[in-house]
C-alpha cells in the first residue's frame, strides 16, 4: 500500500473569527497525535500548552510544543484534538482518526468514513465483558 492523503480542514476553536485552514495531511496510523508544521500552528494562532517528547520513524527524540485545541474536519465527522508541532507536512495519526470514526481503504487508498456508521461518528464508551 502506498502513502495515504486525505484533505482535512484545521481550525482554532477558540477563536471562530480566525479562518479554517484546508490542508493535504499525510495520513498515518503508525502515529498518534496530528502533528503540523509551525506555519499552521501560526496561522491557526494555537497556544502552547506544554513541551512533549516524541521518537521520530528514524528512532530520534524531539522536544516539540505541544498545541491546541484544533478542532479536525473530514467529510462528515469531527474531532478535537491537540497537535505537535513539527515537521514539513500536517500527519493525521491514530487518536484524531479513531475519534472521527474513519479507516483507510485499502481497496480505494484513501481515507474514508467508516462505513459500518456511514451518518454518524461511532464510538466504545466502555466494553462490557461477560
Amino acid at each position: 500500500m502506498g502513502l495515504i492523503k486525505a484533505e482535512i480542514n484545521l481550525s482554532n476553536p477558540r477563536d471562530r473569527k480566525i479562518r479554517s485552514i484546508k490542508v493535504t495531511s499525510l495520513v498515518d496510523t503508525g502515529s498518534l497525535h496530528l502533528c503540523v508544521p509551525e506555519h499552521i500552528a501560526i496561522q491557526l494562532e494555537l497556544e502552547e500548552l506544554y513541551k512533549r517528547e516524541v521518537t521520530t520513524a528514524d528512532g530520534k527524540k524531539h522536544l516539540v510544543p505541544y498545541m491546541g485545541p484544533v478542532e479536525v474536519r473530514f467529510e462528515n465527522r469531527g474531532c478535537f484534538t491537540g497537535v505537535l508541532v513539527f515537521g514539513d507536512e500536517v500527519l493525521l495519526g491514530a487518536v484524531p482518526m479513531e475519534d472521527m470514526d474513519v479507516l483507510i481503504s485499502p481497496a480505494k487508498q484513501a481515507l474514508i468514513v467508516n462505513p459500518e456508521s456511514p451518518n454518524i461518528a461511532m464510538s466504545v464508551a466502555k466494553k462490557i465483558t461477560p
